[in-house]
């Protein structure tokens, strides 16, 4: 399928001159090549300069893409007809305040390739936690239905490449942040999924409110026909959704109500009134998990009555049985010694973290730290009294941790590189016990990602540990 012409997929405006693309990540190399193929004059630009900036600047300069890195020019962003803006910059950064103060309409990666598909069939998952599982999990059974399916969004595949794809796939499980949103105007899922609401990114927003009101901009299309599926045993999501148009789905570990729900009397999922599968048959750990795969599961099968057949009900069971956990996720790092080492280097804020320690049943070290994000952490609290004997605080947020939390169990503050966390992590783990990075923080201060902190911890593990 040829990539749709610029005019054929654009509003006009939008194609009346230049379009500036601000960031050159893989989303925004991305927009910028479909726009370019689309026929549009593009110009693209990176404040900065590393290696990852300069080869995506390579490629799109060998396409025609006129590329600036280390900065933006301001004066030609202010004549845009359009700017598509990365969800990682700021709405405070000057590119930003140039475009709004020209009156340039500012969109993101997502809201450029919806225009390239315009009858693709998606299932939009946000949430504060779980929905980078949720999406994944939806991926699968929509494959285990036999549809050719791609997880694309925030989860780390851009939509934008999907739109340069000869031929689009049956469906997409699209995973959306709170930023994506903000700058998606014409999201419409077949359906949309609210995993939960907590504070979160308030580096970045002024206040809870400002990023509830992105998270909301998942239901600005909603009308009679849309499809939601929203976390009942959240009071945020439920106030949230009261009053959005269509057919509301509902998931419940706590009670046995609404759509679909954890029995705990009989240990299944049930979904859409009958069970589906087994809650030993979920190789997966802790009841967020079993609420991402209720969640992903009633949206499944809500997108198409053909999804709710008795073929389709064990099609989709059988890819729950055979789903694992994601990298990175309350991932299982290996055992040595009796001490059970465990990544959630995607836990980047406190209530990720707290899902992780609700899950734990060990007696645990915990590692948090890195960029603080604006939460406090004795959000935490509770659950460290129960299960951890030590938190080992680190990187630029461990003065933080320190104030926060050294009323509330052992703290150690370490200033060194990241192995000298984990040989005083070693160092306070005996048989038995658990150590678990489950950090509440970004990952900037020390890697380039949270994938890289969490293999660095991995690999560390296996050393360390494995070498005791």
């Amino acid at each position: 399928m040829p990539v749709r012409s610029l005019t054929e997929a654009l509003p006009a405006p939008w194609t009346r001159g230049e379009i500036s693309v601000l960031g050159l990540a893989r989303s925004g190399r991305a927009a910028a090549e479909l726009l370019l193929r689309a026929g549009a004059r593009v110009y693209a630009s990176d404040a900065g300069t590393g290696d990852a900036v300069s080869h995506a600047a390579a490629a799109l300069q060998s396409l025609g893409v006129d590329v600036e890195q280390g900065g933006h020019d301001l004066a030609r962003i202010a004549r845009s007809a359009l700017v598509v803006a990365s969800p990682g910059i700021p709405p405070d950064a000057a590119p930003m305040v140039a475009a709004r103060d020209a009156g340039v309409p500012i969109v993101g990666e997502l809201e450029i390739a919806l225009h390239f598909l315009p009858h693709q069939r998606y299932v939009a998952i946000t949430g504060t936690n779980g929905k980078t599982t949720t999406t994944s999990i939806a991926h699968r059974l929509l494959e285990g239905l036999g549809y050719e399916t791609v997880a694309a969004g925030n989860i780390g595949t851009p939509l934008c490449e999907i739109a340069l794809r000869n031929r689009a796939p049956d469906w997409i499980a699209l995973e959306t942040s709170s930023f994506q949103l903000h700058d998606t105007p014409s999201i419409a899922p077949a359906v949309g999924v609210l995993t939960n609401l907590s504070a979160n990114h308030l580096d970045r927003y002024e206040g809870v409110e400002q990023y509830f009101a992105d998270k909301a901009q998942l239901f600005r299309n909603a009308n009679e026909h849309s499809c939601w599926v929203t976390n009942a045993d959240d009071a945020e999501v439920q106030r949230m959704t009261a009053g959005v148009r269509g057919r509301h789905l509902r998931f419940s570990v706590v009670q046995r109500a609404g759509d679909a729900w954890y029995d705990r009397t009989t240990e299944r999922l049930v979904v859409l009134g009958a069970p589906l599968v087994a809650r030993g048959d979920l190789v997966l750990l802790g009841d967020h998990n079993v609420a991402n795969a209720l969640a992903a599961a009633l949206a499944v099968m809500g997108a198409d009555e053909a999804h709710r057949t008795d073929e389709s009900r064990r099609r989709i069971a059988m890819a729950l049985r055979d789903f694992r956990a994601l990298e990175h996720r309350i991932e299982p790092a290996g055992t040595w010694n009796g001490v059970e080492w465990i990544n959630d280097s995607k836990s980047t804020n406190v209530a990720s973290t707290l899902v992780a320690l609700a899950g734990m049943q060990r007696p645990t070290v915990l590692l948090l730290g890195g960029r603080h994000k604006g939460e406090p952490y004795t959000a935490l609290a509770d659950e460290l009294r129960r299960t951890v004997k030590q938190v080992i605080a680190y990187g630029e947020a461990a003065p933080l941790v320190v104030q926060d939390l050294a009323d509330v169990v052992p703290v150690e503050r370490v200033a060194g590189d990241f192995a000298d966390v984990m040989r005083c992590a070693l160092a306070a783990a005996s048989a038995g016990d658990a150590v678990l990075l489950s950090p509440a923080c970004s990952s900037y201060d020390m890697f380039h990602n949270y994938e890289e902190r969490g293999r660095t911890f991995k690999q560390l593990a296996a050393e360390l540990g494995g070498g005791r």
